[in-house]
């Protein structure tokens, strides 16, 4: 399965799950279809960390297509998600999560000689390595980055255990188990928390079937299609929903 397809099943379910909220207004099983979405994406930024040609207009195009997404997801969120309030979309989450590996990476790339023990240095450099991350999530939760802590910890899980592919499942089943755990934990039992979860493991199934080849490139669409999306289905069930 190429990056191209990853991303064509991304797209759909993003759109499933907006369009489920506009529509209805509460949670449905497009809103399961959704949960696809986010753990593509969030792959997606381990693989073009990788692959990028130019690190800095990789963090300038996330920034820039923030900024412009901002507006039609609050106007999104406003209108169609129940107690919605102020929060920052998900380009912020993964131009955060980029934030994180890049930092793992140049630490663990570090040599460290701060003891005599080789063991001891290398244990030292990798609690240091995972600290931004840590940092960046409890960010992402401060500032209300649309999926927060988890966003951010998914997308560094991908990247830190992209060569081990057991681990990579591992770690984020367990990341999805504990962010549903909390909720039900918050909010009180309701059996579409055990759905959602196992929604959101669903697509790692897409992700160990990657086959690392990118196939068509929609690299800028991909970027358009989020604020573009959003703007299209608040315009259509929000300002002229009441003509239909």
């Amino acid at each position: 399965m190429t990056s191209f397809v990853l991303k064509l099943i991304a797209m759909f379910s993003m759109v499933t799950d907006h369009v489920g909220d506009a529509y209805f207004k509460h949670v449905t099983p497009m809103n399961l279809i959704g949960r696809f979405a986010f753990p593509i994406f969030a792959f997606q930024i381990s693989e073009g960390y990788i692959h990028t040609k130019n690190l800095k207009k990789y963090f300038l195009r996330l920034f820039l297509f923030a900024l412009i997404s901002q507006i039609p997801f609050m106007l999104f969120r406003l209108t169609y998600i129940p107690e919605g309030d102020f929060a920052l979309n998900i380009f912020f989450t993964l131009l955060g999560g980029l934030t994180a590996i890049s930092c793992y990476d140049k630490i663990t790339k570090t040599d460290f000689k701060l003891f005599k023990s080789n063991y001891l240095n290398t244990a030292i450099k990798y609690i240091i390595s995972i600290l931004p991350a840590i940092f960046i999530g409890i960010l992402a939760e401060v500032l209300s980055f649309d999926y927060g802590f988890f966003g951010i910890c998914i997308i560094f899980l991908f990247y830190v255990f992209r060569n081990n592919k057991a681990l990579m499942t591992i770690s984020f089943a367990l990341s999805c188990i504990i962010k549903y755990g909390l909720d039900i934990f918050s909010y009180g039992y309701h059996y579409y928390y055990v759905l959602l979860c196992l929604f959101t493991i669903l697509p790692i199934v897409f992700i160990l079937l990657y086959n690392k080849k990118q196939g068509k490139k929609i690299k800028y669409l991909l970027y358009a299609f989020y604020p573009v999306h959003l703007l299209i289905i608040y315009l259509i069930f929000g300002v002229f929903g009441a003509y239909f």
